[in-house]
Order: structure tokens, then sequence, then C-alpha cells
């Protein structure tokens, strides 16, 4: 997060202190460095420009117009994975040949918005799902690209809620359903089944895992090809890990160096789908500590952003590094204390880190939660009836308002 650093006693977002957005938009507050996003985008593409892919953003990680603007006039293309993220790519000015859906739920309606839209290419995940696509592309005159997302088989070392390339994982089909449906191809009349895709699991920090699962998947490329099956897409998914604390993870020239030699080998196009990689570090949320409330066994910083703002640490037990905003040399005290940083939520599994040493901690100090612009506001929630929190856009010394902080009425907005 070479964007956020501390100057002056303060911790800065680029050119602008932390403190004063702060001030000026409230707290709780997700704040996103256009510089990291945009650079983190370009290693990537730096790194695979040998191969030219095509790189679409995985929206999930996060799906804020601002950002997605940011990504696509950068050239980068979509990956979706609902009816509502095509809606918010739409919206973009993305073309449509740059979209790429995945998902193992897709609805009868949102297959049919995305055909009409005429999207790049569906990641089917199973038979059933390839079945309808077909006969709704069939129904609408249009004959429509589609991928087979396999299942690998590998245990990525990630945590078990997000590896996805297990044979125990909901996503994609094993490889002889995945044989058996290239070589019946020619019953999907309305579809050109010519792409295969993989994602095997997310915030995994080494290669081997997508060494070990692209040589599975390069070999069933070449048994396809010697039984006069033509791909012409191989979507080797996303899943590079970040920095959150102690991590060491592969940069994207370590990755691309690891994995180039075996996509060389492949006639097919090559797609890629980072999300985490590209966003991750490019945000923090800003939280404002209420209470210091001591008990026989413990010491809490309760503050004003919960598991509802950011889920991750009670969901996964991931680990965010948290910061004073301002830093330790200047406050008054030298005292170390040890800290679980707690939301108000009326839940104990409601916590942003545990066991967290700071000098003495005080009411109304601000505390920045390090690495949240991924999978921070996209999984947030209303949970308490708590309005989520503003997001703001810094680009130098420049700050831009790119969602407002919600209201007591939005929260009943749509109820009857």
């Amino acid at each position: 997060m070479n964007d956020f650093n501390y100057r002056h006693n303060n911790l800065y977002c680029e050119s602008v202190a932390v403190e004063e957005l702060a001030r000026k938009y409230g707290t709780p507050l997700y704040v996103y460095s256009r510089n990291t996003l945009v650079s983190h985008f370009r290693k990537i593409k730096e790194a695979f420009r040998p191969i030219n892919p095509l790189i679409c953003f995985s929206m999930k990680a996060n799906p804020n117009q601002s950002i997605l603007r940011i990504l696509v006039r950068e050239g980068s293309g979509l990956d979706i994975v609902s009816g509502g993220e095509l809606y918010r790519a739409l919206r973009t000015g993305v073309s449509s040949r740059k979209i790429v859906y995945a998902g193992v739920g897709k609805t009868e309606k949102e297959i049919e918005l995305a055909i009409r839209h005429r999207i790049f290419l569906f990641n089917a995940e199973s038979i059933p799902e390839l079945e309808l696509v077909n006969k709704i592309a069939g129904r609408l005159g249009i004959r429509q690209k589609a991928a087979i997302r396999i299942n690998p088989d590998i245990k990525a070392k990630t945590h078990k809620y997000i590896t996805t390339g297990h044979g125990d994982n909901k996503f994609g089909v094993d490889f002889d359903t995945a044989r058996k449906i290239f070589l019946d191809r020619r019953k999907y009349k309305n579809l050109n089944i010519s792409g295969i895709h993989m994602h095997i699991g997310s915030q995994i920090v080494e290669a081997e895992p997508f060494v070990r699962a692209l040589k599975r998947l390069t070999g069933f490329v070449k048994y396809l090809e010697a039984r006069g099956v033509n791909i012409r897409w191989v979507n080797i998914g996303g899943g590079l890990g970040i920095i959150y604390s102690r991590e060491r993870p592969q940069t994207a020239r370590e990755y691309a160096k690891e994995v180039l030699p075996i996509l060389r080998k492949l006639k097919a196009n090559i797609i890629l789908e980072p999300g985490r990689f590209i966003v991750g570090n490019a945000g923090l949320l800003v939280t404002r500590v209420q209470y210091i409330k001591e008990t026989p066994n413990k010491r809490f910083a309760i503050v004003d952003a919960g598991m509802n703002d950011l889920i991750r640490p009670s969901l996964y037990g991931a680990y965010h590094e948290i910061l004073p905003v301002r830093s330790p040399s200047y406050s008054g005290s030298k005292k170390i204390r040890v800290y679980d940083v707690v939301g108000p939520i009326c839940e104990s599994g409601d916590f942003l880190g545990k066991g967290r040493k700071f000098i003495e901690l005080k009411q109304r100090d601000l505390l920045g939660v390090m690495g949240a612009g991924a999978y921070g506001f996209s999984m947030s929630s209303n949970y308490n009836s708590r309005p989520r929190p503003s997001e703001v856009m810094v680009d130098g010394s420049a700050v831009k308002l790119i969602r407002r902080r919600e209201t007591y009425e939005d929260l009943i907005r749509a109820e009857t």
C-alpha cells in the first residue's frame, strides 16, 4: 500500500490526510487510492504482455462504478457473476464483447439478459446450465460463445471458504464430464463451445497450485485438440493474493514467470480475471474509537465500523493491519496496550482485529483498517439497520465522493 504513508505524524492517502477525509465525510469511511488501483492493473497487464491476454476485472471484489470506469478506461474487461453485476457493467461503457459471466446459479432471466446484450462468453458450470443457455440462445436466434468451467481438483493453500478448485467445491465440472461435453458439443446447436475456464480460489500467495492446475488443464486441451476440438479461449481465472500482514505473495511478474511457459504451449487466447490483486491494497476503512472498555480479561477499543461494514475478519478470521491515523509519536502516552478492536454489532463475532498492540488509545482516535479495497464494501450489509458508509477516491490532492453515506430513509426505501 505504497500510496498510504505517514507524513507529519498523520496517515495520508496519496497527497490527502486521512484525518481530513474523516472530518469532511465522517466515519466509517472507505478511502481508495486511484494511483494504486491503476498501477496494480498495469503491473499485471505488463507482466502478461508477451501473450496479450484479455484481462477482466472481477467485479465482485469491488463493483463501485467509479472504480470500474477507471479500469475500463485502462482497457479492462469485466468478469461478472450476476444480473446485477451485468447491469453495473453495462453502465460503465465497457464493450459487451469484454464481459465474461461465471457463477453456478445463473437464472433464466439473467441468462436471457446477458445473451440479449451479446456478452462475450459464458463460463458454464454444469450440464443443466449449458442446456438452459443453449435453449435461450435458440429462442433468441443468437449463437452464443461458451466456455466450460473445469474443477481441476486442486487444493489451494487458502481459507476453506475461498478455495474453489477442489473436488468438494460446488464450482465447475470434473474432467470426465467436461470431456463428454466437448466430444458431444454438436448437440448444443445454439452454442459455440470453444473455451475452458478454471478458478481455483482466492488470496493464493504462491504459484505452485496454479502451475499444477494449469498443467492438468493444458494436458486436457491437448487431448481435445487431438480429437478435433478447437479450443480458442482458455480462462485461467484470478486468485492472486496480496499483502495483508506478514504474507509474502508473489508479484505479478513472478506469477507470470511461472505460468507463461505453460500458457505459451497453447494455441488459445488467454483470459485473466484478477480482482483482489488490483483493488485490495488500493483501499482502507477509516473508523473512529467510540469507547475504551476494560474488563478483567480484555481491553476493548469499540469503534464505529462493524462486521456489516467489513465482514472478512468475522467470516474468514482474516487479518487486516490496523494503524492509528495519527502516528504513535504524536501521542503524549508511551504505554503499549493490547486491544481487541470490535464493532457495535450485536454479535460476539463482530471484530476487526484481536490482540492488537497500540500506544494507548483514547476515545475519538481514528484507526485505519488496511487492505480493505477488495471484499470490503462489496460484502457490506445493513445488518442491525446500519446505513452503509461513504466511499471516496483520492487522486493526488483531489478527492471525489464516489458513494454517499446511506441515510435512515434509504434503509426503508424499498419496503412496502
